[in-house]
């Protein structure tokens, strides 16, 4: 085998096909625990923001209303609806701090790990339109914050000294429940 040749059928190894194009990688051995540092630190910091809206109120009215209005936001016009329309600003109000403890404390202790991960990712992409500004170009911190519960979601975290891992192997009829019932690892992993 020469230098540049990688094998693919190693544990640490991976490859994707997306429109006939492959690619395949491999792992270092330490990465298990770079996504274990990602999954913890994502949680930890989606938990703690949720947490100090929830004990200190969260109000959301004046985010949506204001924010958007700035910088040519593709989205300004939304953004002002939702601040307009008083059942959506209630929900919002309960629904970005109640989801942002739910999403970190499901990644943190990685349980449903690939849901939650996409529901955090989908609150940054929001919050990204939200907090629109090309000062800096098209790369800011909501949309790194999105890559990372995406990546945490595509490296099944959750099975690395997580909860899911033992949800997955739970028996039912003898049979290992991710076995049963494979469309559960879009939510588990």
């Amino acid at each position: 085998m020469s230098a540049n040749t990688i094998p693919t059928t190693t544990v640490n190894s991976f490859e994707s096909s997306i429109g006939g194009y492959t690619i395949r990688g491999q792992a270092h051995s330490l990465s298990a625990w770079f996504v274990l540092a990602l999954r913890l630190v994502i949680g930890f910091a989606f938990f703690y923001s949720g947490a100090t809206k929830v004990l200190g109120g969260f109000a959301s009215q004046g985010y949506l209303a204001n924010v958007a209005a700035t910088n040519g936001n593709p989205l300004a016009g939304m953004f002002l609806w939702m601040s307009q329309t008083p059942w959506f600003v209630s929900f919002v109000d309960v629904a970005v701090p109640w989801g942002e403890v739910a999403i970190g404390l499901g990644i943190m202790v990685g349980l449903l790990t690939r849901l939650a991960a996409f529901f955090g990712a989908m609150m940054m992409v929001l919050f990204y339109f939200g907090n629109w500004d090309l000062a800096h170009g098209f790369i800011n911190s909501d949309f790194m914050y999105a890559l990372v519960f995406l990546a945490v979601a595509a490296f099944g975290a959750g099975r690395i000294l997580g909860l899911d891992a033992l949800v997955e192997q739970y028996k039912i009829d003898g049979v290992a429940l991710i076995e049963k019932y494979p469309k559960l690892d879009y939510i588990l992993g």
